[in-house]
């Protein structure tokens, strides 16, 4: 008669966790980063109401000349903040809107986000500035 095998072997059962222990090493980090990046959605959308009214300030007087500067013409230093935001600011650099968004809590470092807007055409374009410390992090 021909014996059966029942189960696994003790090598191939080690492979097994071999594999599983090499997936694992790979996903963990992959993961942690994955998290940071959309934890930090919330200091880049923190922006918008700023980026909003500044746009419309923008479109009103036809230039940023009298919107960057906080309190002109309902352009707000929101200050605001949440699980994940530290703060919001609007700052003036020549003739731009400059927002910068500080984070906490995501990892052991702050990051900021700087956007600067320019005025051109009839409207405002924005852009994430490489200054930012969120840019080399990945997150931004």
């Amino acid at each position: 008669m021909k014996k059966v095998q029942n189960g696994f072997t003790l090598i191939e059962l080690l492979i097994v966790i071999a594999i599983i222990g090499i997936l694992a090493a790979v996903a963990l980090p992959a993961y942690n980063t994955y998290t940071e990046k959309a934890k930090y959605t919330e200091v880049v959308l923190a922006t918008s109401p700023m980026k909003s009214a500044v746009e419309i300030c923008a479109q009103i007087n036809s230039g940023l000349t009298n919107c960057v500067t906080d309190g002109n013409n309902g352009v707000n230093d929101l200050g605001q903040s949440g699980q994940y935001v530290k703060s919001v600011e609007i700052s003036t650099s020549s003739s731009q809107a400059v927002i910068t968004a500080e984070s906490r809590g995501i990892s052991s470092t702050d990051y900021t986000y700087i956007l600067r807007g320019t005025y051109s055409s009839g409207q405002v374009t924005w852009a994430a500035s490489s200054a930012g410390t969120c840019t080399a992090a990945g997150l931004c």
